[in-house]
């Protein structure tokens, strides 16, 4: 029964992965390549095994709210930096 979770959660994660493949098929702006997806397939389906480990960790709603919010913060902050270089780090290209 726990497994059911985390196949809806893998399964979120890759209908948002889903999103720029379908995107590509009708917009030039979308240029995606093979390493754009495998790497943010590796953010997606990390951060959803992560939210899984802290759901079954953790018994108290506030810590589990706390430490779901600080897996997406993490995830939302590598997202940007790989995408516009919010930092300024070699990650982004800078």
């Amino acid at each position: 029964m726990k497994n059911t979770r985390l196949f809806i959660i893998l399964g979120i994660a890759a209908g948002i992965l889903l999103l720029p493949l379908i995107a590509m098929q009708f917009d030039s702006g979308v240029d995606w390549d093979l390493r754009d997806f495998v790497i943010i397939g590796i953010l997606l389906f990390g951060s959803g095994v992560a939210i899984e480990f802290a759901l079954r960790k953790f018994s108290t709603t506030k810590n589990r709210i706390i430490a779901c919010g600080m897996i997406l913060a993490a995830l939302f902050l590598t997202w940007a930096e790989l995408a516009v270089g919010i930092f300024g780090t070699p990650f982004a290209g800078s």
